[in-house]
């Protein structure tokens, strides 16, 4: 394991619109959060407009006590928005604006020496929607980071190749089971879900899989091995950013040496605490993260 321990998250920063208000989002920064939250330094790469959502956004990103060194302003584009809508089952469903200021992501001096001093890059698919920011994170990709990859499907923003590319890439992938459907029908795998990881894993040559499966809990496989845990029964509140939650928890177990049972107890227990909360990143201690494990 490398001496660095900082990650690096890249990709969209945007209002979620909840009916319950408007919540800085987007599940960089969401991970981001939860990283720093966890103690493990991260810092989030994205851009906004020149708007006062822009500029609040910047100021809510320096409230959380990460730094905004490499949050870009746009010019000619807004900052991102997304409305939130809830189905009678709890899932939201999303409606994300374009053209906006995080498709514009530029390969600046400053995120690429960063990207050098970094342990990991934490990436996905919707902020490779647009040929500016996708050129960017593909560059980084090919820095010697641990590749993170949240495959984080929203449609219609779902693009094969991109996936594809992302996939052969990445040393670490999450994704939920949804996700993992897409690809059992898109590359044919047969047999079971497990089967279709192992697959998947022999396939792109990645060293973990993790599949989230909502208030059912997760599974992991890593080094050749499975692990699964039921989940944490909870009442949710909303569950946007408990996946995010969750990752960055799993993120934190692997740096730090935890053992794939634990690490699933831990990442389930994270995001079973934010669900349970309004908006994407809420404060939390640690000491609530323990009592969800009990």
């Amino acid at each position: 394991m490398s001496d660095k321990s900082n990650i690096l998250c890249i990709g969209e920063v945007l209002w979620d619109s909840l009916p319950s208000g408007l919540y800085l989002g987007g599940a960089p920064l969401n991970v981001c959060y939860h990283l720093n939250q966890l103690n493990i330094e991260s810092v989030i790469a994205s851009k906004v407009g020149k708007d006062r959502l822009g500029k609040e956004a910047v100021r809510r990103i320096k409230m959380m006590d990460i730094s905004t060194d490499l949050v870009q302003f746009d010019e000619q584009h807004e900052t991102g928005f997304v409305g939130v809508e809830f189905t009678e089952g709890g899932d939201p469903q999303y409606n994300i604006l374009q053209p906006v200021a995080w498709d514009e992501i530029i390969l600046s001096d400053k995120l690429g020496d960063t990207a050098e001093q970094s342990l990991g890059l934490v990436f996905g698919t919707l902020a490779q929607r647009n040929e500016t920011s996708r050129k960017t994170i593909q560059s980084l990709m090919e820095r010697g980071l641990t590749l993170i990859f949240d495959m984080n499907l929203r449609k219609p923003f779902i693009n094969k190749k991109v996936i594809r590319q992302s996939l052969e890439m990445a040393d670490i992938v999450k994704m939920n089971e949804d996700e993992l459907n897409h690809l059992i029908e898109w590359y044919s795998l047969s047999g079971g879900p497990k089967s279709a990881v192992e697959d998947i894993v022999a396939h792109f040559n990645c060293s973990t899989v993790c599949v989230t499966k909502g208030a059912n809990g997760s599974m992991l496989f890593k080094d050749d091995k499975w692990f699964e845990h039921q989940g944490f029964p909870v009442k949710a509140k909303d569950v946007v950013g408990a996946g995010d939650a969750f990752l960055a928890s799993l993120i934190h177990g692997i740096i730090t040496g935890v053992d794939g049972k634990d690490l699933l107890i831990y990442a389930n227990a994270t995001g079973s605490l934010i669900a349970q909360k309004d908006g994407a990143t809420p404060q939390y201690s640690l000491d609530e993260i323990r009592s969800e494990m009990v």
